[in-house]
């Protein structure tokens, strides 16, 4: 790849620097059992490189065709579902939710109080579809301890892929609780892509999972991205890791027991699926394709413009709206547009980066960032969570621009 590197632009000393540091920095001592890292530029690969093992327990080496939790990087997949039902007329952004799901029609929005024993008031406006790509809509996640609202959510398992309701019931437990803002007022990263998955179905008349498959999958050759393992592919699985309270990497997820072995009876769209690095790069080289892939278009060029623009209401950042806790982004010059979180103020960040590129990522420390305007995409995938533990994107996204040799 050397040479190919030299041609597309690229300072082959410093490209190498990047598996090394990974190496150094996150292997060797023991922050991560195993990293891959693919860099797509111009069309071509220039760098992939899988280090280090898929099972620290067991010693099994990390394989190139690794099967990993990817989590929130699920949500760009479920925003771009739900965006080519927009293009087919089926549904608008601008619809109210309660369109489709009658029960949230007159939502409120919480004052005080406990889980179960809410003081609440109306909503300024109805809750729209748009806010659901954005994260405008007043949903909330369990990680966001802040509220009784977050403490009901974690009770019932709301957003759960193995352990609480199924679709449906998520949809009415919903439909009973408040939300902790009106529509558009904040920036909540929530179960909102959830709903996401569940008006995908109720909408298109397909099951979630094989809208996704037929329509995304299947065409562009994502071959093992599903909202489980399959039994034949078990043996492919990483373990995941966490940090404990004494910053000690243990075992959270043991990839002989998990239950992505399993069909999940919720398919999250926020964050149930499983795949390789390969599979993601198509999804990313779709997305640099401005929607097609081999002949094959998945979303129109003015749609995807359409979502990777801020769409935060008056055009604020993430420092300034959010009110999570906990979110795959925090800083300053990034907005969020319709399934991503976008850099509409690049100096801002005060990181290397451009004005117009976008990304997001999972809460096991994978990430994914694609630059249109360089003509250059990033996947990083490793098993530790959360993903604040350490500030691998950052530094990878530094070192990746760092080694350009020629910009647009």
């Amino acid at each position: 790849m050397t040479a190919a590197a030299t041609r597309l632009g690229l300072d082959t000393t410093r490209l190498a620097a990047i598996p090394a540091f990974i190496q150094d920095r996150y292997l060797a001592t023991g922050c991560y059992a195993g990293a891959q890292i693919s860099i797509l530029r111009r069309g071509e690969l220039v760098l992939q490189s899988t280090q280090g093992l898929a099972d620290r327990e067991r010693a099994t080496p990390l394989g190139e065709d690794a099967i990993f939790r990817i989590y929130s990087m699920t949500k760009p997949i479920t925003a771009i579902a739900f965006m080519m039902l927009v293009e087919e007329g089926k549904v608008a952004l601008d619809d109210p939710v309660h369109r489709f799901i009658p029960s949230w029609r007159g939502l409120t929005v919480y004052e005080s109080g406990e889980a179960g024993a809410f003081v609440t008031s109306a909503t300024d406006k109805p809750m729209r579809m748009v806010d659901l790509l954005r994260h405008t809509s007043g949903l909330t996640y369990h990680l966001h301890g802040n509220t009784g609202v977050a403490g009901a959510y974690l009770e019932q398992k709301l957003g759960f892929a193995h352990g609480g309701p199924d679709m449906e019931g998520f949809i009415e437990a919903l439909a009973k609780l408040p939300l902790i803002a009106s529509p558009e007022a904040v920036w909540n990263y929530s179960v909102s892509t959830d709903v996401l998955g569940y008006l995908i179905e109720k909408i298109s008349g397909m099951p979630f999972e094989v809208f996704l498959k037929t329509r995304i999958f299947d065409p562009l050759g994502m071959v093992d991205t599903a909202f489980y393992v399959a039994p034949e592919k078990a043996h492919r699985f990483t373990a995941c890791y966490t940090l404990s309270p004494e910053g000690q990497t243990v075992l959270i997820d043991d990839p002989t027991t998990s239950p992505f072995l399993k069909p999940p009876h919720f398919a999250s769209g926020g964050g149930g699926l499983t795949s390789t690095s390969a599979d993601y790069l198509q999804f990313v080289r779709m997305l640099l394709g401005r929607g097609t892939l081999n002949g094959k278009r998945l979303i129109g060029p003015k749609t995807l413009d359409l979502m990777t623009v801020n769409h935060i209401p008056g055009g604020r950042d993430l420092t300034q709206a959010s009110v999570s806790l906990f979110s795959e982004a925090i800083y300053e010059g990034v907005g969020f547009g319709l399934g991503f979180a976008v850099t509409f103020d690049a100096p801002k960040t005060l990181i290397p980066g451009t004005s117009g590129d976008f990304f997001w990522g999972g809460w096991a420390s994978t990430f994914f960032f694609v630059d249109p305007i360089e003509d250059l995409a990033v996947v990083f995938m490793t098993q530790l969570g959360p993903s604040n533990s350490y500030p691998n994107r950052r530094q990878i996204r530094t070192m990746v621009y760092s080694a350009l040799t020629e910009t647009a």
